[in-house]
């Protein structure tokens, strides 16, 4: 119950906020092994490595860095929670180019972090409603591992205010990848 007045609290605030994107630069990289150490022994128990492929060269991006934490830590979470025990989960960032919103414009740079498991999968047809507010695939079985019903809508929520995107990709019996993409922060 406690971790449900949580999310719900920690959503209202994102969406109290959604209008304004934070302008600050956070670099992703160490953010992201900071999160992988922090959760690495709860991965463990489920005979669970997390790998982190970052390039040197990442440029920061433009955010939040308590928000952009909590992303990729329900991220993370979920990929642990649904991830087949003895997998791995594997965590990418990389610089490429990508059309936002309505797609009319012309590629710009960005930073697409992916977070792929290899779970049981998600089917095409449920993929659309992921992030909803307690959407939930099986609620058995995400009731069972803890699951609030707001990981993955507290993530859509962040993206938004970042004017970020998010892509969710899944195949029954191979897992899924759920990929973020971040403005990078400007230079100077």
């Amino acid at each position: 119950m406690t971790r449900l007045a949580e999310d719900l609290l920690s959503l209202s605030r994102i969406e109290l906020n959604e209008h304004v994107m934070p302008q600050d630069g956070v670099a992703l990289a160490p953010l992201l092994g900071d999160l992988a150490a922090a959760l690495e022994l709860r991965a463990a128990e489920r005979g669970i490595r997390i790998r982190l492929v970052t390039p040197g060269d990442l440029p920061d991006v433009s955010g939040d860095r308590d928000e952009l934490a909590q992303l990729f830590q329900n991220l993370l979470d979920n990929a642990i929670k649904y991830g087949r025990a003895g997998t791995e989960i594997t965590v990418v960032a990389a610089t490429a180019m990508r059309r936002w919103s309505d797609g009319s414009g012309p590629p710009t740079d960005c930073v697409s972090i992916a977070v792929r498991d290899r779970g049981e999968g998600i089917g095409c047809t449920e993929l659309p409603r992921l992030t909803e507010r307690f959407y939930r695939v099986d609620t058995a079985r995400s009731r069972e591992l803890g699951g609030t019903g707001l990981g993955l809508a507290i993530v859509k929520h962040i993206v938004n205010r970042h004017r970020g995107a998010l892509d969710i990709a899944s195949k029954v019996d191979e897992g899924s990848v759920f990929t973020v993409y971040l403005r990078p922060a400007a230079a100077g």
